[in-house]
């Protein structure tokens, strides 16, 4: 039996292979605590759950979807862009629902690239950026993201060629926890207009930020419409990880070009779990300041902890995570093997999310205080 040479070139999922390294450790009777996947411990608001529940209760939702998701929900998001970034969106042409942001931005790969085109990926950076262009057919290009220029890319270095098609950006960042202002976001617009790119931006962290900061759209931008396609999650803000809910939004051609590739693929989002999703984004909002002031508690829990032994490390103001350099003298592979092994406490290595991310390692915030807690003494004891 042979498979396509496209799968056989691929790595193993960054996560997947974590999950495996969990459950060997589990084996063998170990207490493991993994700080390693951006899965929030919270529960989805009840009024999430309970709008699911009635839905499903309908039979009118057991049948096909539409493949462009209900009308309902594009205008409750396009509804909440005006609100929360006063950013007037279509919701005809410019929102298209997506079964996680995830599938999105893997299938705007397929979208928009064809054999040897190019596409700028951050690095470190999200696995799914670099993967989908490789199944695409197209080559990535990486940049580094260096703490030199706070994580953020050099636009005048970055290397576009007669094959660049998209420019990958994702701010609060993952996994770096980075953040960007709007004017960060007018000179990206400006570059992609310039070299004629689609700029794709990852925003699924814009709501998880702490210390005042507020996180910009890079649809607030002027122009970015014509240059920009925006992927958002429902992940993150409400905790609904397992519901498989985001959206696309921005530029008309790229939706449109998106949506036209995934009425080939899939057969749309179930309908009860849009009109969750509807409750979500067009309901009371209470919990998600709650949400906030819960991961920055984790946040200075991890933070100080690493402090106290020796390592330099701000506050991040975005994001699920914390990335911190390792100690002097070790790799991040080897970090986080040594703190498997010997603390049996699962962190991310920076290498698994490119080259650039080596002396580092992510610490996801999504576990339960106590457990953080209990992990962060490991680690100083192991440390000590």
């Amino acid at each position: 039996m042979r498979f396509a040479d496209r799968v056989a070139s691929l790595p193993p999922y960054l996560f997947a292979e974590l999950d495996r390294r969990v459950a060997a450790k589990r084996a063998t009777g170990a207490d493991v605590i993994s700080l390693g996947v951006g899965d929030p411990d919270l529960p989805t608001p009840e009024h999430v759950v309970r709008a699911l529940q009635e839905a499903a209760g309908d039979p009118s939702t057991h049948r096909y979807p539409s493949y462009y998701g209900l009308p309902e929900l594009r205008e409750a998001i396009a509804g909440w862009y005006g609100t929360r970034f006063g950013v007037e969106l279509d919701p005809a042409t410019e929102v298209l629902p997506l079964i996680g942001s995830k599938e999105g931005i893997a299938h705007l790969s397929f979208s928009v690239l064809g054999p040897g085109d190019e596409a700028l990926i951050p690095d470190p950076g999200y696995p799914v950026y670099a993967t989908s262009t490789m199944l695409a057919g197209g080559r990535p290009v990486g940049f580094p993201l260096d703490a030199s220029n706070r994580f953020l890319p050099d636009f005048d270095t970055l290397p576009v060629t007669e094959a660049t098609r998209v420019l990958w950006l994702g701010y609060p960042n993952n996994p770096t926890a980075a953040v960007a202002d709007l004017g960060f976001f007018e000179r990206a617009v400006s570059f992609a207009r310039r070299h004629d790119l689609l700029l794709a931006h990852d925003a699924a962290y814009t709501e998880i930020t702490f210390d005042g900061y507020v996180a910009p759209s890079a649809l607030q931008a002027p122009g970015a419409k014509d240059v920009t396609i925006e992927f958002g999650s429902l992940s993150k803000t409400y905790n609904m990880t397992g519901w498989r809910i985001g959206y696309a939004v921005g530029n008309a051609a790229a939706v449109g070009a998106l949506a036209t590739l995934k009425t080939n693929l899939d057969s749309g989002i179930f309908n009860a779990v849009q009109w969750a999703a509807i409750a979500a984004i067009a309901g009371p909002q209470d919990h998600v300041e709650q949400v906030r002031a819960i991961y920055q508690k984790r946040r200075d829990l991890v933070v100080s902890a690493f402090q106290e032994i020796g390592i330099s490390l701000e506050p991040p103001l975005g994001s699920v995570y914390v990335w911190v350099p390792v100690p002097e003298g070790r790799t991040s592979q080897g970090f986080a093997a040594e703190l498997l092994e010997e603390a049996a406490v699962i962190v991310a290595p920076g290498t698994g999310y490119g080259d650039h991310g080596e002396g580092f390692v992510r610490i996801s915030l999504t576990i339960d205080d106590a457990r953080i807690e209990e992990a962060m003494g490991r680690i100083r004891e192991r440390m000590a």
